[in-house]
């Protein structure tokens, strides 16, 4: 779809642009940040969670930071967490909030009344594809055994998220399906508080079907539990390559969600670049590395002035996106 071209241009402009690292020297004898503190938007095992204690993970191992701890706080599609962080400004200079494109689409459907505008935008730092998957022992083995299904009957052909209706999830599904040549509208979504609720939907058999991140994907597949139907990435990915990309099955589907990271508004300069430093040494390192390659992730490091240019041209098109679709 070439309003989604975007999404991987963006990542390959991002993953070979050149990072500057200032301010702060670190690890092998260098300077480090004491402590992090994650704030996290949804519950435990959706994909912001992944993302902020994976990040505090290789921040740990690399010695970059001497202690990272973590707090989930749903609900709201995310709203708490933000609302909370913009309160709690003056004592949260320690805090890092994690999110993704999610923050866009719900400011755009107005879900949430803040925006990434009333932050402080520390960088993005890396993307995760969508996929479809429904549980190891479905009757539906392909995606060819999923439109079958959806045709038969598109109202009773359920598909979950974590999000609410004309959210990400559900945008990914509605994407796929129009890419298939299939009615963007018509099937019934399902929508969860976080990815890890909406995977104990479809384990339990709630849902046929569920819109998720890649990455929250990949572990349940290979122990087993869950079969990938297609992944949204323009060929297999090689963190999990049994998984078959929708383009290779003929279904122009391309998207890809961005993670990164926030601060409380008004920090101060010299901390935010700290931050930005600090997640910028990171990414050179083994350590990150090992995390990143297990949750199936691709590097994008944007920064501060960078990342809002990014943010502000995804708001435009995701917008555009969500008005042809029927969903604002």
């Amino acid at each position: 779809m070439n309003t989604l071209e975007w999404s991987r241009r963006a990542l390959i402009a991002a993953a070979t642009a050149t990072v500057a690292v200032s301010g702060i020297a670190y690890a092998g004898g260098h300077q480090k940040m004491d402590s992090v503190h994650f704030l996290i938007p949804g519950g435990a095992g959706g994909g912001w969670d992944g993302t902020a204690r994976g990040t505090g993970e290789a921040l740990m191992n690399a010695g970059l930071v001497g202690t990272a701890t973590y707090e989930n706080m749903s609900g709201g599609g995310g709203g708490v967490a933000i609302g909370n962080l913009i309160e709690n400004a003056a004592s949260s200079e320690g805090t890092l909030m994690v999110n993704s494109t999610p923050i866009v689409i719900r400011a755009l459907t107005g879900e949430i009344s803040q925006s990434f505008r009333d932050l402080t935008l520390v960088a993005g730092t890396v993307g995760d594809y969508a996929a479809l998957v429904v549980t190891a022992d479905s009757p539906i083995n392909s995606m060819e055994d999923a439109l079958a299904m959806y045709r038969e009957d598109p109202n009773a052909f359920a598909i979950g998220g974590g999000s609410v209706p004309g959210g990400m999830d559900h945008l990914v599904a509605a994407i796929v399906m129009q890419a298939a040549g299939e009615d963007p509208t018509a099937f019934n979504y399902i929508g969860y508080d976080a990815g890890g609720e909406a995977m104990a939907g479809l384990l339990s058999g709630e849902i046929d079907a569920l819109s998720t991140g890649f990455s929250e994907a990949v572990a349940l597949a290979e122990q087993g539990e869950i079969r990938i139907l297609g992944v949204t990435a323009p060929e297999r990915v090689p963190a999990f390559d049994e998984a078959p990309s929708f383009a290779e099955q003929g279904i122009d589907a391309q998207f890809v969600n961005w993670r990164g990271f926030f601060a409380a508004p008004g920090l101060p300069e010299e901390k935010l670049t700290a931050y930005q430093d600090m997640l910028a040494a990171m990414m050179e390192t083994p350590e990150w590395e090992e995390v990143r390659g297990r949750m199936g992730l691709v590097n994008i490091f944007r920064p501060g002035d960078e990342f809002g240019a990014f943010l502000e041209a995804q708001e435009k098109q995701i917008g555009d996106l969500m008005r042809e679709l029927g969903f604002l």
